[in-house]
């Protein structure tokens, strides 16, 4: 005869449960509420330089995700303008509604007075579209999923319009050069390697020559596939920018994350690291898919990344 527990041992399985459901849901409630505004600057060092050349301040800038009213984000954005940077590095996936291209101008607004580059990402071309949003968490990369064909296209052409129009420079398989406080930046940009859009123009040849400006070579993409980060290693650039991987989004206590959404290692999904001896940055982003607005331990942020001479 089969017994079965009864009085303190039933109160104590369902206080137990209870707890559960109540700490599940205040994670849910923190991911959501708080986190997901918990806006940082982080900043970095990258010794690149030629020797003697002065520091040189690049704000970077990811995965904005925009939709109509977010209006802690704007906030945010417009703050850093107070970073006053020489140059700020878009990576993409900038939209996350149909109707969100007049917020994400007014969120730049204050940033577009200043040099910029930019690259897309398929969230630059494409409205996101409502999916299970744990497969991220069983897959290594969501490429093969393809472009849906219930996804509509979002205003891309007159939000690079935008941008070129305000001074940045799209860097949408092409190369091209800036110089900025003295400092001739060589720049090699590809479209969304997620999509498979990437066609590497390598960098100009004059990006190789010896002048008495300093110079530096900067490989700018919206995902941090190793593809594309050897390509921008062998075409011979000295840092790499990247963004799309959220930093892992939802990530374990630490931030260590779970996912890249592409092929690069997980412990490489934010931060600093370095494809041979080419310091990679990778930014976590400023937002999320409208259809997956959670972040945990992973609060989104914006990169202060300072250019200096190599010892």
């Amino acid at each position: 005869m089969v017994s079965f527990p009864t009085g303190p041992v039933i109160k104590g399985l369902a206080t137990t449960t209870g707890a559960s459901v109540l700490a599940g849901a205040a994670t849910v409630a923190y991911a959501h509420f708080i986190e997901l505004n918990n806006f940082k600057v982080r900043s970095e060092t990258l010794p690149v330089l030629p020797q003697g050349a002065e520091d040189f301040r690049i704000l970077h800038i990811s995965d904005m995700h925009m939709i109509p009213g977010q209006q802690k984000k704007t906030e945010f954005m417009h703050s850093l303008a107070e970073l006053n940077p020489d140059l700020v590095i878009n990576t993409g996936d900038n939209l996350s509604h149909m109707s969100a291209l007049p917020s994400l101008l007014e969120a730049l607004n204050p940033l577009l007075d200043f040099p910029g580059v930019y690259v897309p990402g398929s969230n630059c071309y494409y409205a996101p579209v409502l999916k299970n949003p744990a497969r991220y968490l069983w897959k290594e990369s969501t490429a093969d999923e393809g472009i849906s064909p219930d996804r509509q296209e979002l205003p891309t052409q007159q939000m690079h319009d935008a941008f070129d129009a305000r001074g940045w420079v799209g860097l949408i398989n092409r190369a091209d050069t800036l110089t900025l406080k003295g400092l001739r930046l060589e720049f090699s940009g590809v479209d969304d390697p997620h999509l498979g859009f990437d066609e590497h123009p390598g960098f100009a040849p004059r990006a190789f020559d010896a002048e008495p400006a300093p110079s530096v070579r900067l490989g700018v993409c919206h995902a941090p596939y190793l593809r594309t980060l050897n390509r921008f290693v062998d075409d011979g650039a000295q840092a790499i920018f990247a963004g799309h991987t959220h930093g892992g989004q939802v990530c374990l206590p630490g931030g260590k994350a779970l996912t890249s959404n592409c092929d690069l290692e997980t412990d490489r999904a934010k931060g600093v690291s370095l494809q041979g001896e080419v310091p990679v940055q990778v930014s976590a982003g400023l937002g999320t898919s409208r259809f997956a607005p959670v972040r945990l331990f992973c609060p989104p942020e914006a990169i202060l990344v300072t250019l200096t001479a190599r010892a």
